[in-house]
Parts: C-alpha cells; sequence; structure tokens
C-alpha cells in the first residue's frame, strides 16, 4: 500500500513539473518601436530576431522567471487569434479591449500608447487641448481606434489604409494633422514617406499596452509572470528601457 501511495505522489509531481515547464508560445506584430524585426523583415521566427521597447521588456521580465518560451512576430490578427484559442499562448503588446479582457490574462503594463496629433515640420498650428484641433482636417489610419475614435466624436477625418502616408500628406498640405502614436508615428513617416522632424502638436490621452496570456494557461506560468513584472519594476529596469526609447 505504501508503495502505491509513493508511486501516485511521484506520478503528481512529475506531471506538475511537466506542466510548469512548458513552452510558453508568444506572439507580436511589427509595429515600431514598439515591437520590430532586427533586419527590416516582417516576420521572424526567432526570439533573438525581434526587439524594441516592448520586446526588450518582456524578455527582462521572463529573465526574472524560469520559464521556457518562444517569441515570433507574424500579423497582429493571427497573434491574437493563437493567442485566444490555445494555452500555453500570449501576444503582446496589446491594448485591453472590451472585447479582448474576457479571452486573457493580462500581464503589464509594458508600455503606453500615446495619442498624438502631429503636424508638418515648421507649422504654426498651436494646439492647448484637443477641442482646438476641431476646426483641422486630419488625417488617420483605417481600423485605428485613434482614428475611430476621433471620427465618433464628430471630428473631420480622412482615413487611409497606408498609414505611413500621412506624413506625405501633411508636407502636401492636404491634411494639417495627423493622429497617431508618439513614438510609432516618426518611424511609420521616415519610412514610408522619407519624412522627418514632425511637429508634435499634442498629446490628448494614452493607453496601456500588455502581454495578454491565454486564459486557461497553467495558473504557475501567469503566476510566474506577475512575479518576474513585479521584480522588473521594483528594480528600475522597465523604466530604464522606457527611457532608452524616448519614453
Amino acid at each position: 500500500m505504501g508503495r502505491k501511495i509513493g508511486l501516485i505522489l511521484s506520478l503528481l509531481l512529475m506531471t506538475g513539473c511537466a506542466t510548469a515547464t512548458e513552452e510558453l508560445r508568444i506572439y507580436t506584430e511589427q509595429y515600431p518601436p514598439y515591437n520590430m524585426t532586427s533586419n527590416g523583415q516582417p516576420f521572424a521566427h526567432a526570439t533573438e530576431d525581434i526587439s524594441g521597447v516592448c520586446t526588450d521588456t518582456l524578455k527582462a521580465l521572463l529573465a526574472n522567471t524560469n520559464l521556457d518560451y518562444n517569441i515570433k512576430l507574424r500579423d497582429l490578427s493571427y497573434g491574437l487569434n493563437r493567442a485566444s484559442k490555445h494555452t500555453n499562448h500570449a501576444i503582446y503588446c496589446v491594448s485591453k479591449t472590451a472585447d479582448r479582457e474576457p479571452s486573457f490574462n493580462w500581464v503589464g503594463p509594458l508600455a503606453s500608447i500615446k495619442w498624438t496629433l502631429f503636424a508638418k515640420p515648421g507649422s504654426t498650428i498651436e494646439l492647448k487641448t484637443l477641442e482646438d484641433a476641431r476646426q483641422y482636417r486630419i488625417g488617420g489610419y483605417n481600423g485605428d481606434i485613434m482614428t475611430t475614435y476621433l471620427a465618433e466624436q464628430g471630428f473631420d477625418v480622412q482615413a487611409i489604409t497606408k498609414n505611413g502616408l500621412n506624413a506625405r500628406r501633411l508636407v502636401e498640405d492636404q491634411i494639417s494633422l495627423w493622429v497617431a502614436d508618439g513614438l510609432a508615428g516618426p518611424y511609420m513617416a521616415a519610412d514610408a514617406a522619407d519624412v522627418t522632424n514632425l511637429k508634435h502638436a499634442l498629446v490628448f490621452r494614452e493607453t496601456p499596452m500588455f502581454l495578454a496570456v491565454n486564459k486557461d494557461t497553467d495558473p504557475k506560468i501567469l503566476q510566474a509572470l506577475h512575479e518576474g513584472y513585479r521584480k522588473l519594476v521594483a528594480s528600475g529596469e522597465k523604466e530604464a528601457i522606457s527611457q532608452a526609447y524616448g519614453f
């Protein structure tokens, strides 16, 4: 009898260890400077080929744990689908929207998106509040949460399918302002339109961005992630990473 009990306990311990050490599969999207491939390619299959402020923050968090993990860079829709349907899967950096929240456990925030209105280089436009922008034509991006928000508030927003080209629209006076993230906007402008030195006219909102972990993921993994994040913040390393990227 005693030998049987011992065997059962051993099997339980082995099962627990296997679950706790199962690889965490993490996805992200190409969205400089938050998440991006090191070689400029649209996809990445290996963790070491992905960088950015969110990626560096997440890697530092994971370094505070004993978790096995792998990060891949894919389309946002692909990563969200995988992470929402499979245990021990996750995606970053994503906002905690009403439709996403029930499908995930949330770790972070890793960074924040700053909702910014840009003007062309040398512009004389001065904005103190969002209402000051109501008199101007604003460029936006189809499906983007910032663009949708302004349109719903009755602003004159003209959205296009290639966000970075809004910078070209600015310098050609087709629009007076462009709504985009405070850090990502200048990256897109330089890459897609060869436009630099955009004027930051107004930051009017901020959205925290998280690691979203499948809701059925092993609780031990989730606990390790939360503890790793706590250590990251307490050590000051999270703030140091953000400052390195200009936050």
